[in-house]
């Protein structure tokens, strides 16, 4: 049984994983910078994500990346999968599916069941620490978070539709099935009585920034485990795909019609929920890392809060996908507006950059790692 209990004298980690589609790039080169940085400074090459974090949780491609670094797959790997496999996540739909979605979802489910292997279980010895899945259930309209501890209601072994029994690769996909762009996925649960649930991408439960969820996952009780939540027992660390905020300065009323809401409103709202839950990170975390939210609020470092403990360390790290932000990380030769679709395959060399860019906030995410 995988060790989730608060252990004396160490405080927990977790790592939250946004989801972003391809844009994702921009966190997997981000983490493979933080595993090169811990393996320097401990002198073991051998060192993986999964052995400096106790729970790591991600949303759609988040979630991808997430199942991976809890396997214990160097960081180097997932890289290569996502250089390898960009085109795979826009192949063309069949032309007798295309109504349904624009990408095929096969073959997005081929690589998936090679990177994880067909046959890895949610509850699998494979995983080397906890794993957090955020899904949408399409049939039941709520949200699932799918985990792999052992104390979850649903993931009992003598339940007949114990969640530890589900496929990984399908858990993964579900969680990046992003309507419009790919299939939803159906998932059978139970053996004896067999039933079945169609799973649609988990940033529709307004969780593509799982990081707040995780830590109320981890310490509400809820779900069994119970870690203590202070400065000196956990450290949250997020890492985004890049933060997005299309302004429109020169829009007047009448350029807003049925088409053009019902373009642009999936992606405000997501965006909004994914700022809103960066900062009640750092209303109850201390934020050690981590940009200005807006011109009103600044980066929350400096507390303005009446209580003075606050319940865990946080860092933030994803860049600012405009002019401004790439700018300031030296990436203003990258055009903005050709790295902010969710499917922009063609520039995943542009989004290695971004997440290159960001190596030096890396730093003081290493040192608490290493506490």
């Amino acid at each position: 049984m995988l060790d989730v209990k608060q252990q004396p004298g160490r405080a927990r980690r977790i790592l939250s994983i946004d989801g972003g589609g391809i844009r994702c790039m921009i966190a997997v080169e981000m983490l493979t910078a933080l595993e090169a940085k811990i393996r320097q400074k401990t002198g073991d090459n051998n060192r993986v994500l999964s052995d400096q974090f106790d729970l790591v949780a991600g949303t759609s491609g988040g979630a991808i990346v997430g199942a991976a670094i809890a396997m214990g797959t160097p960081m180097t790997e997932v890289r290569e999968f996502f250089v390898e496999n960009a085109n795979y996540l826009r192949k063309p739909a069949q032309w007798y599916t295309r109504w349904r979605s624009l990408y095929d979802k096969e073959a997005v489910s081929d690589q998936l069941r090679e990177l994880y292997g067909a046959d890895t279980t949610l509850g699998s010895e494979k995983l080397q620490s906890l794993l957090l899945i955020v899904l949408q259930n399409w049939s039941t309209d709520s949200p699932w978070l799918v985990s792999n501890n052992p104390y979850a209601e649903f993931n009992q072994p003598e339940r007949d539709d114990c969640n530890l029994n589900l496929p990984l690769w399908q858990l993964a996909r579900a969680s990046a099935a992003a309507p419009l762009y790919f299939e939803p996925e159906t998932i059978t649960l139970g053996t004896k009585e067999q039933y079945e649930f169609v799973f649609v991408d988990g940033a529709i439960t307004g969780l593509l920034n799982p990081a707040f969820k995780t830590f109320q996952y981890v310490t509400n009780g809820t779900y069994g485990i119970k870690w203590a939540a202070s400065e000196e027992d956990l450290m949250l660390v997020s890492v985004g795909a890049g933060d997005t905020r299309n302004k429109r300065l020169d829009i007047n009323e009448d350029d807003i019609n049925i088409l053009s809401s019902a373009i642009d409103i999936p992606d405000a709202m997501m965006n909004a929920a994914c700022r809103e839950q960066d900062q009640l990170c750092r209303t109850f975390g201390r934020c050690i890392t981590g940009h200005e939210i807006d011109d009103e609020v600044g980066d929350m470092k400096v507390n303005k809060f009446p209580w003075d403990k606050k319940l865990f360390r946080y860092h933030r790290i994803s860049p600012q996908l405009t002019e401004d932000g790439l700018r300031s990380i030296g990436c203003e030769h990258i055009n903005h507006e050709s790295i902010t679709p969710v499917d922009c395959v063609e520039f995943v060399e542009q989004l290695a950059e971004v997440g290159r860019a960001c190596f030096s906030q890396l730093d003081s995410v290493v040192r608490d790692c290493l506490d």
